[in-house]
């Protein structure tokens, strides 16, 4: 398992309560979804690479 970086966020309110409603559609916790919007946007830009699944049908 690796470490997860801690850090503090200030966030505007209202966008806080949009991003806790939504991680509840998701099933998710409001930390969580954080992280998954945000590697959603990096691995969409370009700057993260496609992780690896432990089974790889073109090897």
């Amino acid at each position: 398992m690796t470490k997860k970086k801690s850090f503090p966020l200030r966030i505007d309110p209202e966008l806080y309560e949009v991003i806790e409603r939504w991680a509840h559609d998701e099933f998710r916790s409001v930390n969580a979804h954080i992280e998954f919007l945000l590697r959603e946007a990096a691995r969409k830009e370009g700057r993260l690479k496609k992780e690896k699944t432990k089974y790889d049908g073109n090897k």
